[in-house]
């Protein structure tokens, strides 16, 4: 007799095997790294911003999954729109109708760009992205995207073509025929233009790494420049959208800026179900999908799923019945205030940049000779380590779940759910500011960690 799954049974008989599962069937460097930083945490429950261990224990989550719960874990009213998406038993998939919820999601999408038109529904950020760069290279007949440096667009073929992080490149060659640019470099971008063969240029209006904002006028003068030249605007904010930057989508901080084309994910799944959307002027579907015989030339197996639709749509009405784009604004300029505030007071904090909840924490290299030779230390093994010798404190001593911005950064990046509070947010500059204090003062704990990372970092080389 085959015995009935039960989950719940599952996960008392198995679940403390979690990270040798990892080891033996993922991806193994995982738990290692995991081990290596002592991030190899257990979490039973989450709850908004907050995650406890079996033990009881309160930690705040100042990284939403890299963005992706922007209404922090388990909203209610998206767990309802689930439950009563499933409980409705949907003829779902077909692939042969045109149910209500895709429309009804992409509707009220496009509400929050008025000058955008058509939506197409994939499953993940890097789908998005790869949705825009078939769609601008189609619509104008051209071959190359132009692309800023340091830029992370996905890790599928067609967007690792665009991101500008060497790391993730390598080995991968050879990609599609694209060009970097320095965000902010008008000269580059009219020149790399007057070439003739350029469809687009796809820019992160606050860049995930290292959380660099366009300077102001770029955006504007990229787009004037692009259209002069025949080529569209594509702005990626698959991290950036739905209110993380105290808009709803960052390109609105700056007047006249309409994108042709719009990639969004991550928040829009309310952390449940994997969702992917861009966003598009109706010229560039029209010449898309251009006859009948053309209508799946690009489509995704679970495209338009109803659990993502309902997801998504119930995410929208939380954004607005809850004001969290103006959450975001409030908290993080009360966030950066308050951390900007330290910089003069810490040789090793270098800058506090960034817009809404998506703040960058840079450190940089001191003033005083003790605390210099220690920098000069941990920078000869690996640029990095010190903000990793930040994050890990913060996690052990305060119970606040952070990370770097990038590889080879000395930069922590700020992306919690846009739902958390003045205490959340003074609860992290309270132990941050302990943990900078640890380190001018010589900490023993943090600086011998910092010793662990150093072994480690040169072990791997």
């Amino acid at each position: 007799m085959t015995k009935e799954f039960d989950l719940a049974a599952l996960l008392a008989e198995r679940g403390a095997e979690r990270y040798e599962l990892h080891a033996r069937h993922l991806n193994h460097q995982l738990p290692r790294m995991l081990h290596t930083i002592g991030f190899d945490k257990v979490y039973e429950r989450a709850e908004g911003a907050h995650f406890w261990d079996a033990d009881g224990n309160d930690y705040l989550d100042m990284l939403a999954g890299f963005a992706v719960m922007g209404l922090g874990r388990h909203h209610p009213v998206v767990r309802k729109a689930l439950h009563d998406v499933l409980d409705a038993s949907l003829a779902d998939l077909t692939r042969f109708d045109c149910p209500p919820l895709p429309g009804l999601l992409a509707e009220k999408l496009l509400s929050y760009s008025p000058h955008l038109d058509r939506v197409f529904f994939g499953n993940s950020g890097t789908e998005a992205v790869e949705t825009a760069l078939k769609f601008a290279r189609y619509a104008t007949g051209r071959q190359r995207i132009l692309y800023c440096t340091h830029a992370f667009h996905g890790l599928t073929a067609g967007s690792l073509s665009v991101n500008g992080e060497d790391g993730f490149r390598k080995g991968f060659a050879p990609l599609l025929p694209d060009t970097a640019i320095a965000l902010g470099d008008l000269d580059a971008l009219a020149r790399e233009l007057r070439k003739g063969d350029v469809a687009a240029l796809i820019v992160e209006p606050v860049q995930g790494k290292g959380v660099h904002e366009a300077p102001p006028g770029y955006l504007l003068a990229a787009q004037e420049l692009l259209h002069r030249h025949k080529a569209l605007l594509i702005a990626d904010e698959v991290q950036t959208g739905l209110g993380r930057t105290g808009k709803f989508y960052a390109y609105q901080h700056e007047d006249g800026v309409e994108p042709d084309l719009v990639c969004v994910a991550k928040a829009l799944s309310g952390g449940y179900v994997p969702v992917g959307a861009t966003l598009g002027k109706d010229w560039i579907f029209q010449k898309v999908y251009s006859s009948m015989d053309r209508v799946q030339v690009h489509s995704a197996s679970f495209g338009s799923n109803a659990q993502a639709m309902a997801a998504g749509l119930a995410v929208l009405s939380v954004m607005e019945n809850e004001e969290i784009v103006a959450n975001a604004a409030a908290v993080g300029e009360r966030l950066k205030s308050r951390l900007a505030e330290l910089v003069d007071r810490y040789e090793l904090l270098a800058d506090v940049r960034g817009r809404g909840l998506m703040i960058g924490i840079e450190f940089g290299r001191p003033r005083s000779l003790r605390l210099r030779s220690r920098w000069t230390m941990l920078q000869a093994a690996r640029k990095g380590l010190f903000a990793q010798m930040v994050v890990v404190p913060l996690l052990q001593r305060h119970r606040i779940l952070t990370q770097v911005s990038g590889d080879h950064l000395e930069v922590i990046k700020l992306i919690p759910p846009l739902i958390i509070d003045t205490d959340d947010a003074d609860r992290f500059v309270d132990a941050f500011t302990e943990v900078m204090e640890d380190a001018h003062n010589g900490g023993g704990l943090m600086w011998d960690f910092g010793k662990t990372l150093v072994k480690q970092a040169v072990a791997n080389r």
